[in-house]
């Protein structure tokens, strides 16, 4: 099981990698200096408290560190415990029939992998973005990690497939039981009002290599 202490450790150890505080790749990441301090690890209330995927994605990005090697940072004594192979799909594949099932999982084998902290959801797969269409949130070559067990509220991001194969990444804006508003993530492409018989599945982004 995952602990919020294995992924903290790991912020550490990536920090003295490359010769620096866990403020100091804060600084470094472009990040609050103070965002990994070891009081923004626990709630006012005494929770333990997760860094967010937006922190983590960023001091990789700054770093040029790969999921990989953070994935080996939590535990370098059980890192495949904590760990997943995420299959890799590729974003201009995926609206091409066969690439997923009814309920949304990736079908077939072969895919590209990449070793993610354990999620608890076995069917979350990645996807590769091509082009620009999602400007300036994912651009082209950055991976995100699609989680069809996770719930989707209004204003997370999410990936929708429609009956007829497009898929595409927007914000849901609001949900009803015969429509769903979506807001493009590219203020140059148009937003979505879609019927609900329209979609085939709709899944959460839970993290992005930003």
């Amino acid at each position: 099981m995952l602990r919020h202490s294995d992924i903290w450790r790991a912020i550490d150890r990536l920090a003295a990698k490359y010769d620096m505080s866990a403020s100091g790749l804060a600084r470094h990441a472009g990040l609050d200096p103070t965002t990994f301090n070891k009081s923004k690890r626990i709630t006012k209330d005494g929770k333990h408290r997760w860094p967010s995927t937006e922190s983590v994605s960023k001091v990789l990005n700054a770093t040029g560190a790969s999921m990989a090697e953070f994935v080996a940072l939590i535990s370098e004594a059980n890192a495949s415990a904590l760990a997943q192979r995420v299959p890799v799909i590729g974003y201009a594949q995926a609206g091409q029939a066969g690439f997923f099932d009814d309920a949304g999982y990736p079908a077939g084998s072969g895919w590209d992998e990449v070793l993610f902290p354990q999620i608890g959801d076995t069917n979350a797969y990645a996807l590769e973005i091509s082009g620009q269409s999602m400007e300036p949130v994912y651009r082209d070559g950055d991976v995100i990690i699609v989680s069809p067990a996770a719930g989707v509220r209004r204003g997370d991001r999410v990936v929708v497939k429609t009956r007829e194969g497009e898929v595409m990444a927007k914000q849901l804006i609001r949900q009803t039981a015969l429509k769903v508003e979506l807001v493009s993530v590219n203020r140059d492409h148009p937003d979505r009002t879609l019927e609900t018989r329209e979609i085939a599945w709709m899944s959460r982004i839970i993290w992005a290599s930003q």
